[in-house]
């Protein structure tokens, strides 16, 4: 694994006409808390919006994101538990109106103390996956923040922020 902060902004692996996002990130807590923030309906629900998740490979998960300025059937993302690996891999199909079907998945590595989370998004399309950038840079940045307790940062203005400073393409 590549060293986690090297991945934190998200870096974009492009193979043909396909791309896959790429996120590392260190996070100051045990694993168990951080695969509960990721799994549990309720807790995810907090910084993504709202989740349900039926918790086993082949079991279905159904999100509708906050923060995106769109309506919420474009926001609705379903798929299929590909990987169930509690609190190591939890990988599930992502099929939205907006872009390309994929699949997102969350490694997580305890390290001492900490949880290194490695997040991938791939089969997008490459300029969506530009696109999402800077809003999945964006959801992380909110995880981090429920987990620490503190306000959540708006997703819009979160969001922004990234493009300005050159996160991504508007």
């Amino acid at each position: 694994m590549t060293d986690p902060q090297t991945g934190r902004d998200g870096r974009l692996v492009i193979d043909g006409d396909r791309a896959t996002l790429v996120f590392e990130r260190r996070l100051p807590f045990p694993i168990d808390v951080v695969w509960a923030a990721i799994t549990d309906p309720g807790q995810r629900r907090r910084w993504f919006g709202e989740t349900t998740i039926d918790s086993r490979e082949g079991g279905v998960i159904d999100m509708v994101a906050d923060g995106p300025p769109l309506p919420p059937e474009r926001k609705r993302m379903t798929g299929r538990i590909l990987v169930w690996d509690p609190p190591n891999v939890f990988e599930h199909q992502w099929c939205q109106p907006i872009v390309e079907d994929g699949v997102v998945r969350y490694e997580l590595r305890a390290d001492g103390q900490d949880t290194i989370l490695r997040f991938t998004h791939r089969g997008l399309g490459v300029g969506n996956a530009t696109g999402f950038r800077g809003g999945t840079h964006a959801y992380l940045d909110r995880l981090e923040a429920y987990l620490s307790g503190d306000v959540l940062p708006d997703w819009l203005t979160r969001r922004r922020q990234i493009v300005a400073t050159g996160g991504e393409t508007p």
